[in-house]
């Protein structure tokens, strides 16, 4: 239960932020946009002292760590993987205007004889 509370608070210091920078329509932007960033900054602070925001500190954590076990491609594995792609797709509007325009003159030219002159 303290816990929903918490994430109430959060989400209203969130809407309080939001909220001054049309209350501050007169002020300056730098104003209006600092209000914006401490309702954000506020309702993180409060969300990360729940324990739904402890476990999605401690996912980042490990999200990160994964991310630097990726072994990303070298700059000539992904110039080669786009020329393949780009390949295959020229290949592929190749075949498909020749199925369009043979469907084309089967069905105008001998079934239905349209494009007789």
């Amino acid at each position: 239960m303290a816990d929903k509370l918490k994430f109430v608070a959060a989400l209203l210091l969130v809407v309080a932020g939001i909220a001054g920078f049309y209350i501050l329509s007169e002020q300056a932007l730098v104003l209006r946009v600092l209000s914006v960033l401490l309702g954000l900054a506020a309702g993180f602070a409060v969300a990360w002292f729940t324990e739904p925001g402890q476990q999605f500190v401690v996912l980042a954590r490990e999200s990160v760590v994964e991310a630097k076990k990726v072994v990303w491609p070298t700059r000539k594995e992904t110039m080669q993987t786009t020329g393949i792609v780009f390949a295959f797709v020229l290949a592929m509007a190749v075949m498909l205007w020749i199925a369009d325009k043979s469907l084309e003159w089967v069905l105008y030219d001998l079934v239905l004889g349209w494009r007789k002159s």
